[in-house]
Order: structure tokens, then C-alpha cells, then sequence
């Protein structure tokens, strides 16, 4: 079995039963976590629609997020959703401000990571972050079924 995530009659991805299961539960923590909806719909008949305006602004919103933090659990524990994300995001033509994204955050930095030895951690260069999240992502893609 799988399942379909649509945009009208366009399909972006179509995993299997267990990976869009545990994508959805993912897509809800970070829903929770930005206080966002995702634009993805209820998974109903094996199919979610995927409205790409919301899907856009929870995208943006969450690689801001993840830029904002060094904290190497938590890049660690997002780093596969993340990537996801950017491949459906860049089926559904969904704008992504790479330019933004690469500048210094804006905002106040996340969950910063402390330690004793090294003292506290910060995001990473701007342009080192965004090829290695961009590589990642298109590894990922070329693995997604469609």
C-alpha cells in the first residue's frame, strides 16, 4: 500500500504506508513547534491534499527555525524532515528565500547548545548551511517516488 500526497490531480510524493505515517507525525510536532499550520491535509481514502500556499509559509517558516539553531540534537533530530519538506516544497513550486535564509539569522537564535568546553553554539555559515541542506535535499528527492 501507499499513499499519495496531491496537489489537485498532481502528485508530489506517493511513499509507502509507514513513511507517510511517520512524515504526517512529524509534520504535527513541527506544527506544534512554529504554532503553524503545514497546508497538508488529513490523509483520507490514501490521499492528502497539499494546499502550497500555507505549505509555503510553514516551509519558510521552518528552515528559518532550523537556521536559527546550532544545536546539534536538535539539527540531528530535524535534518531528514527538513530535507523532505524542501523536496515537496520544490515539487509544489514553492518559493524558498535561500537569500534570506543565508544571511545572519533574523531574530533571536534557538536553543543554542552550551558547553562547558567549547561554549555556546551558533548557527552555521549562512552559505555552508544552505548547499549542505540543499544537497541533502536533492539526494533525498531523487529517492522519492512520485
Amino acid at each position: 500500500m501507499s499513499q499519495y500526497f496531491d496537489i489537485g490531480d498532481e502528485t508530489l510524493w506517493n511513499p509507502s504506508d509507514g513513511a507517510a505515517r511517520l512524515f504526517l507525525r512529524q509534520v504535527a510536532v513541527f506544527e506544534a513547534e512554529l504554532g503553524l499550520p503545514s497546508g497538508l491535509g488529513r490523509m483520507e481514502n490514501d490521499e492528502c491534499q497539499v494546499d502550497p500556499v500555507a505549505f509555503g509559509v510553514f516551509t519558510n517558516s521552518l528552515l528559518a527555525r532550523h537556521r536559527r539553531t546550532g544545536h546539534s540534537v536538535l539539527l540531528a533530530l530535524s535534518e531528514g524532515f527538513v530535507a523532505t519538506v524542501l523536496v515537496l516544497a520544490g515539487r509544489a513550486g514553492v518559493p524558498v528565500d535561500w537569500a534570506g535564509l543565508e544571511a545572519v539569522p533574523d531574530g533571536p537564535l534557538r536553543d543554542v547548545q552550551a558547553s562547558a568546553r567549547t561554549g555556546m553554539s551558533g548557527p552555521a555559515e549562512g552559505g555552508t548551511w544552505a548547499a549542505e541542506l540543499r544537497a541533502r535535499a536533492a539526494e533525498l528527492g531523487r529517492g522519492m517516488p512520485r
